[in-house]
């Protein structure tokens, strides 16, 4: 999940729109086409979505899709930024509360359920989130020089985790990341 437009593609925000690019390069899916106001991916059983809404509203594409493509709220997998995770830490969770990640949240008011597969794409900055005086500010903005190799680390972490779910199932993919 993320924000539409070149305005957002550099921010932290946009971690798990990274991430979804990176795995359809790696898988050879081609040029994704449009569908529920979403890019999407799609090769045999494989399906990878970045929605064009913003973050807050991504429920309506997330819904929109798994209508379109029929698919069983058990082949989802939501990932995004958050800011209660350090800076490289992935976390895999199978379902739960939104935690107060406000994307995560319109998602599970449109499915009308929190049982969500989510990867968790760390992004805190050293002191925390609580260190942070204006945590909007934080998200929408890109990250620093400095953090560049931690984040090609964790979006090859986040590409490991996501084939070890897709491969392995979550239990297994979560013993193996959520270390």
């Amino acid at each position: 999940m993320g924000n539409p437009g070149e305005r957002y593609r550099a921010t932290r925000h946009n971690l798990g729109f990274r991430l979804v690019e990176r795995l359809a390069e790696r898988w050879n899916l081609g040029a994704g086409s449009e569908v529920c106001r979403s890019c999407l991916w799609r090769r045999d059983e494989l399906a990878l979505a970045a929605p064009w809404t913003y973050m807050n509203r991504s429920g309506w594409a997330v819904e929109c899709l798994v209508d379109a493509l029929e698919l069983p709220l058990a082949s989802l997998l939501l990932a995004f930024d958050d800011v209660a995770l350090p800076l490289g830490a992935v976390r895999l969770r199978p379902r739960g509360s939104p935690g107060g990640h406000r994307g995560l949240e319109s998602v599970i008011d449109a499915l009308r359920t929190p049982e969500v597969a989510r990867l968790r794409l760390g992004i805190a900055p050293e002191g925390g989130a609580e260190s942070l005086s204006d945590l909007s500010a934080f998200v929408l903005s890109p990250f620093e020089p400095f953090e560049s190799a931690a984040v090609e680390v964790l979006l090859d972490r986040g590409v490991a985790a996501v084939e070890a779910w897709r491969d392995e199932g979550i239990d297994r993919a979560m013993n193996r990341f959520n270390a």
